[in-house]
């Protein structure tokens, strides 16, 4: 360890400076309001909204919802969009352990209903269990489910149906970097098909599932898409692949907050979550360098203390019926400079988590 806080030396400070996220948080406005087609001409030249139409859309004017039709009063238009109010039903991927299970107990806690899911039978069932004698019977559910799996995610939605009838907050969580640390040149094929199926192929076969469902919904629906390292463009050494996921991750949200636009497609929202450095699993099977070492001390924190955050603004944005894409941010760049400034100051989270050379 450095004999004190003054000592750190310009270079690995010139390293902390370059891996912080430094962006502000994007916001984008509503898409623009449209009167609906009439059902005799339903989307035409549109094969995304008829492929939507034929897996079970309504064909009825009254199956077309707007978010401007919330102020709407009487007359001939449309009919109102359902207002979302708590309870909330929620389902989060990957929500057995970590983050995941954190931000499960966390709505629980403010008396929402929760869909859980993992691909270990033996977890769901467990974390099941543990959640119903805390919070009851009738608020949480439980299934498996493999997101790489087109076929597991559809019956995802259909056990959310059962149980729930809809879904008002989709947590996309699920995520993988196989448990490697090493150069891409030296991870195995089964590790990069691990990292890459789960992180990219599962989160489009969520996204895709969860905008169908919510489509149909008079609710609509939000979406949450979770970033990770790499998600800002920052390279990503030791996990190459997993950082490449990550970034696509962001890309996959703006490309789908532009097709629900450009489709007029007003009652499903996608959304970036960014959670920060988070102390799971995950994260400390990688705390085996000095650089590592350093970063998850400053930066690091709880699942519990980054669900405690995360929650209360997920909610904020039905409750306030918002229907504007957001980007939460756990960890701000100015927090994370702020944390910087107090361990060269004062010392302060020196081997907080993990003991540092």
């Amino acid at each position: 360890a450095r004999p004190g806080a003054t000592s750190v030396p310009s270079s690995r400070m010139a390293t902390v400076t370059a891996s912080l996220p430094l962006r502000a948080a994007a916001r984008a406005g509503p898409a623009p309001s449209r009167a609906p087609p009439s059902d005799a001409a339903f989307f035409p030249g549109r094969p995304w909204q008829r492929g939507l139409a034929a897996r079970g859309r309504p064909r009825e004017p009254a199956g077309w919802f707007r978010a401007e039709a919330l102020s709407g009063g009487g007359g001939g238009g449309p009919p109102r969009r359902e207002p979302m109010a708590p309870p909330y039903n929620v389902l989060i991927t990957g929500s057995t352990k970590g983050i995941g299970y954190a931000l499960a107990r966390k709505f629980l806690k403010a008396g929402d209903n929760v869909v859980i899911c993992s691909r270990s039978a033996e977890r769901v069932e467990s974390v099941r269990n543990d959640l119903k004698k805390e919070f009851g019977e009738q608020h949480v559910w439980g299934t498996v489910c493999d997101v790489r799996e087109g076929k597991d995610v559809k019956a995802l939605v259909d056990f959310a149906r059962d149980k729930l009838e809809y879904i008002d907050i989709w947590i996309n969580n699920a995520g993988s970097n196989a448990y490697s640390y090493k150069p891409l040149v030296e991870t195995s094929d089964e590790a990069l098909i691990e990292v890459i199926t789960t992180n990219t192929l599962g989160l489009m076969l969520c996204c895709r599932e969860a905008i169908n469902m919510m489509w149909n919904q008079p609710r609509g629906g939000h979406i949450f898409n979770i970033d990770g390292a790499g998600s800002d463009g920052r390279p990503t050494p030791r996990f190459a692949a997993y950082g490449a996921t990550k970034r696509s991750v962001v890309h996959l949200t703006k490309s789908l907050q532009a097709e629900l636009q450009m489709n007029e497609v007003n009652n499903v929202v996608v959304h970036n979550l960014s959670p920060g450095m988070v102390t799971t699993d995950l994260l400390m099977s990688g705390a085996t360098t000095k650089q590592a070492k350093f970063f998850i001390n400053i930066l690091a924190e709880t699942p519990d203390v980054v669900a405690d955050y995360l929650v209360p603004n997920i909610r904020e944005i039905p409750t306030n019926q918002s229907m504007k894409p957001t980007y939460i941010r756990f960890l701000t760049g100015l927090k994370a400079y702020s944390r910087i400034f107090s361990r060269i100051a004062f010392g302060a989270r020196r081997n907080k988590y993990v003991a540092e050379d």
